[in-house]
């Protein structure tokens, strides 16, 4: 078995997105249960809140301080999908540093892989924009570490959420020491990634999925599109964006993946840097589904 440390704080259940929001604070104990009934009882790390100037990396300083405000004072932010509370400040820096401390852990040793359990999300976040339930890009935040402070030379990020991370993409579009693939339903929110978009040097690869697609699509497409791009990267260190909502129960999405079949993505991707993986959770908004497919992601990630 490989050592596989897990995150959660019960800070990021503070994060109150309100009725009927479906970034609600009820995923995160969705998936503690289902790791429960799973007989799953993995170490948990420890975790700092990110520094603002670990944010800086990604988002811009007036945005840092537009988000504290907002938070803080009780402000509306003007795109109606981002509320936010007084505790979301904390959540959001708990979520980005728990995406660090994760790197950090997984680069001393102590762990093999790591799954992040935070919320609220990040794979949205622009540098100077709140949207999509995204306040921080937490790994972009995780890659932009990993190259600044720990000496990481290349950084592969796979995201497997059922919406296109923009703000990754955005992050790294011009930096070719970042190689970030995305899997995505299309047309689907928030309506970008599309396959002409290369990045410097052939360092972004963007796969739509129609509606309707199931495992024989998004497998195929990680092991025929992604693996042999990054392969050929030779990446030092794995990230994964693992949002959930590509399963058929998912109602933000229209894809047909079970909770196996993330199992089966996170198999196909263990060998990239040599197995040095840390997963953070974005989307995933059918409590049954979140819990079942973040049991089956965790489990492929201990196999030895």
């Amino acid at each position: 078995m490989r050592r596989t440390g897990f995150i959660f704080r019960q800070e990021c259940l503070l994060h109150d997105t309100g009725p009927g929001h479906p970034e609600r604070a009820s995923r995160l104990p969705a998936i503690l249960e289902a790791f429960h009934m799973a007989g799953l009882n993995p170490p948990r790390l420890t975790i700092a809140p990110a520094s603002k100037k670990e944010l800086a990396r990604i988002h811009t300083r007036d945005y840092i301080n537009e988000i504290e405000r907002t938070c803080r004072e009780g402000l509306h932010y003007p795109d109606p999908d981002m509320v936010m509370v007084r505790e979301s400040w904390v959540a959001a820096l708990l979520a980005a540093g728990g995406a660090i401390g994760a790197c950090q852990a997984v680069l001393a040793g102590e762990y093999d892989s790591v799954f992040a359990a935070v919320r609220p999300p990040g794979h949205h976040a622009e540098p100077d924009r709140a949207m999509g339930f995204c306040l921080f890009n937490n790994v972009a935040i995780a890659a932009a570490w990993l190259r600044a402070e720990a000496g990481v030379r290349r950084v592969a990020i796979v995201d497997w959420d059922v919406h296109h991370g923009n703000g990754t993409e955005r992050a790294f579009y011009r930096d070719d020491t970042v190689y970030y693939a995305s899997l995505h339903q299309h047309p689907l929110y928030p309506g970008t990634g599309h396959p002409s978009e290369r990045g410097k040097n052939n360092t972004n690869l963007n796969i739509q999925l129609p509606p309707g697609s199931g495992p024989e699509a998004w497998l195929g497409g990680l092991q025929d599109r992604v693996m042999p791009e990054i392969e050929q990267f030779d990446p030092e260190f794995l990230l994964i964006s693992c949002g959930f909502d590509a399963h058929r129960l998912d109602p933000l999405a229209s894809q047909r993946l079970e909770s196996e079949s993330f199992a089966e993505m996170t198999r196909l991707v263990k060998p990239l840097a040599g197995g040095k993986i840390v997963s953070l959770l974005e989307g995933g908004y059918d409590l049954t589904a979140l819990g079942e497919s973040a049991v089956a992601h965790f489990r492929a990630l201990q196999e030895s």
